[in-house]
């Protein structure tokens, strides 16, 4: 396969931060190979949407979740919207599908525990290699869902995958849901979480000098909130943060937004529905915690990796906020997947690329806490 990595411009960011559409700014000469031997027409069919040109794998997923017929968020109460079938579980349809074990790799433990939040107590979930001796490394994980949906079993495959891969102990936050938690109560139990992580790692088995941060989609916002407010808090900072198709904007008229506003699983329609829970009202889309490439300062942050997929609505901001954080001295390991979609990030038994993304994220981890 082919892993593009893109060659940030700053004219992507002028885009996002003006609104105005531009035109697709050049990628490497390199193209990826052709999308398996499916016609446009019959992915189209398999998926339920426009083909938007997903690789063989990722086209296997899509069509897998729409065999499971998840109905249209918007038209759902928060609630409701939380029993729908995800992408995760499309996943795992397709392994089944495939006859591949879908039993959680023993080579990782799990236990949950209490860790602190913004307004008291929540729960984390702890994932640490079977083999681990001696303190390790502590990841402090964030997962996706819009702010409103999905939970730490959702997405157990990242930090279950990762922990093993890295050798590092992992903690998923389960933080605050709107709408029931408007914004900021996300946002200031990521922070309480990341600060009890710093002071009671060796009560985990983690090494409390050694901390980096992932998060995806909403998730990946939080995890820079969290490396901002390390640097303006005098916190331990993290020495990494992995940062996976991030809601990062607040522009829902981006380039991205235009092209994929159709896309699967995540398309314009739902983001405007979580935006819509989330926030108390149309300010809080001026905050920078939300507003992220429009008016966050992200000088001084540590090293990042930045995940983005081309089929994706956030795509624009995820690449503006690569672009953002390297005009800000940071320094940035940017990679843009062709062929895959929002979501595809711990999907690697099944999608190919998701894999090799998933490698990249673990080797940027490993040479960090090698002090590399």
């Amino acid at each position: 396969m082919t892993l593009r990595t893109f060659r940030w411009t700053t004219l992507l960011v002028s885009a996002l931060l003006s609104g105005p559409a531009i035109a697709q700014t050049a990628t490497p000469a390199a193209t990826d190979a052709a999308s398996g031997d499916k016609g446009a027409a019959k992915i189209e069919a398999d998926i339920g949407s426009k083909p938007e040109k997903p690789d063989a794998d990722m086209a296997k997923v899509l069509a897998a979740l729409k065999a499971l017929d998840p109905k249209p968020l918007p038209k759902l109460t928060a609630a409701e919207a939380r029993q729908q079938p995800s992408a995760a579980d499309a996943a795992m349809k397709v392994l089944r599908d495939e006859d591949h074990s879908t039993l959680p790799d023993t080579g990782v433990m799990t236990k949950n525990i209490l860790v602190d939040g913004g307004k008291g107590k929540i729960v984390a979930t702890v994932y640490t290699p079977a083999t681990a001796t001696g303190p390790l490394p502590v990841v402090v994980y964030y997962h996706g869902g819009g702010f409103v949906i999905a939970d730490n079993a959702t997405y157990d495959a990242t930090p279950r995958t990762l922990s093993k891969a890295v050798n590092a102990v992992f903690v998923s936050v389960e933080y605050s849901k709107a709408p029931e938690h408007k914004f900021p109560a996300a946002h200031d139990d990521a922070v309480a979480a990341y600060k009890w992580v710093t002071q009671n790692a060796a009560s985990i088995g983690g090494d409390p000098t050694k901390i980096a941060l992932l998060g995806e989609s909403a998730g990946g916002n939080l995890a820079v909130n969290v490396a901002i407010a390390a640097r303006d808090q005098n916190l331990t900072k993290p020495m990494r943060e992995v940062i996976v198709y991030p809601m990062a904007g607040t522009n829902l008229d981006s380039p991205s937004y235009k092209e994929h506003a159709a896309a699967k699983p995540l398309d314009k329609p739902m983001m405007e529905w979580f935006y819509k829970n989330l926030t108390n009202s149309p300010a809080d889309m001026q905050d920078p915690r939300l507003d992220i490439v429009g008016k966050a300062d992200l000088h001084g942050l540590a090293p990042a990796t930045v995940v983005t997929d081309e089929i994706d609505p956030l795509n624009s901001e995820g690449q503006a906020l690569a672009v953002k954080l390297k005009q800000a001295g940071v320094t940035v390991d940017a990679q843009d997947y062709k062929g895959v979609t929002h979501e595809f990030f711990g999907m690697g038994l099944v999608v190919d690329k998701a894999k090799t993304a998933e490698d990249v994220a673990a080797k940027d981890l490993k040479a960090a806490f090698a002090g590399q």
